[in-house]
């Protein structure tokens, strides 16, 4: 990854965000860190601390809050700025490893997930697995993402989902945040002392 960008900073790829919410950004972390977390995953699941309580892929691994991704939201936050042209503060983290036949059907995330990053760290085998978004206009899109590639994207505005996975396995985290000046900003740190803390109950 290139030295983080200061604050004053914004993409030329700023502009198309803020017009279709979402853009795709090829590289966002080296292959090399995106295998290191996804190997992470694997071992957290191995020795038991990944949940199969996710209400939207029931039996699927699942993690949330995790003190190593919640130090890539950190890292991320100002690269996730330098994109989107926004002032933002980062809410939670979530990972799951996807297995052969997951699907997420179509939804709108809440209120923390005002503008999010999903992360592709690995896959087994080689072979995209579409995120799809249906924008403004009714187009659906397809983001074909490899490992290190990421969706940044508006979660609460554009509805999302996946057609059932054909592959083995696939590792990914998604990284949350609120506009600071915008009306979710209240959701900072998702309710939460700070990051890497347990969830709050609300």
């Amino acid at each position: 990854m290139q030295p983080t960008p200061t604050r004053a900073a914004v993409s030329p790829l700023a502009a198309q965000f803020a017009a279709r919410r979402y853009v795709v950004i090829p590289g966002l972390v080296a292959p090399q860190e995106a295998k290191r977390l996804a190997d992470y995953l694997d071992q957290s699941h191995a020795e038991g601390r990944m949940s199969l309580a996710d209400p939207f892929v029931p039996q699927t691994p699942c993690t949330y809050g995790d003190r190593m991704l919640e130090q890539l939201l950190g890292t991320l936050g100002p690269w996730l700025e330098f994109y989107t042209g926004l002032a933002l503060y980062p809410t939670y983290s979530f990972a799951r490893i996807y297995k052969k036949g997951d699907e997420l059907t179509a939804h709108r995330d809440r209120e923390a997930c005002e503008v999010s990053i999903s992360l592709n760290l690995g896959q087994e085998p080689d072979a995209p697995w579409p995120l799809w978004l249906r924008d403004h206009d009714g187009k659906d899109f397809a983001a074909i993402l490899r490992p290190g590639d990421a969706l940044i994207y508006r979660g609460i505005e554009l509805a999302h989902w996946r057609e059932p996975y054909a592959g083995e396995k696939l590792s990914q985290v998604f990284l949350h945040y609120v506009d600071r000046n915008g009306p979710h900003a209240e959701e900072k740190f998702d309710h939460r002392p700070g990051l890497g803390e347990p969830s709050v109950q609300r």
